[in-house]
C-alpha cells in the first residue's frame, strides 16, 4: 500500500510541473505597446528579464534612449515596475503594473509628474 501510495504522490507531483497552466510564467522578453499623449502617439518598447521574482531591464524611450526600469518585480503573474524620465527640467515618474498571460501583459499605469497623477490602461505585447 506505501508503495502505491509513494507512486501516485510522484506522479501527481510529475504532472504538476508539467502543467502549464499551474506553472508561473516568466516576464523575460522585448515589449511594445502605443503610448498616447495628447495628439501624438508613440510606440514603446521595454526590455524585462525576469529572475525568481525580481526584474531588471530598461525603457526605450524617444530617439532610443534607454532608462533603467526600477522596482521591478512579478509575483502571481502581476508585473510590476516604474521608470523615472526628466521632461523639460522636470522629473516624471511612470508605474507599471498588469496581469502576464502568454504574450500579453494587461493592466495600468499611473503618470506622476508636476502636482498630479494620471491613470491609464496599458496593454503590452511579446514581440517574438
Amino acid at each position: 500500500m506505501l508503495k502505491q501510495l509513494t507512486l501516485a504522490t510522484t506522479f501527481l507531483a510529475l504532472a504538476a510541473l508539467s502543467c502549464p497552466a499551474l506553472a508561473a510564467e516568466d516576464a523575460t522578453g522585448t515589449w511594445k505597446w502605443t503610448t498616447t499623449f495628447g495628439d501624438k502617439t508613440r510606440e514603446t518598447t521595454a526590455k524585462l528579464k525576469q529572475d525568481g521574482e525580481k526584474l531588471t531591464g530598461v525603457y526605450v524611450g524617444r530617439d532610443n534612449m534607454e532608462t533603467p526600469i526600477e522596482s521591478g518585480a512579478v509575483k502571481d503573474n502581476t508585473v510590476s515596475f516604474k521608470i523615472v524620465r526628466e521632461f523639460m527640467g522636470n522629473k516624471i515618474t511612470i508605474k507599471y503594473s498588469g496581469t502576464l498571460s502568454g504574450d500579453t501583459i494587461k493592466g495600468k499605469t499611473e503618470v506622476e509628474g508636476g502636482n498630479q497623477t494620471q491613470p491609464r490602461e496599458w496593454e503590452a505585447k511579446r514581440q517574438k
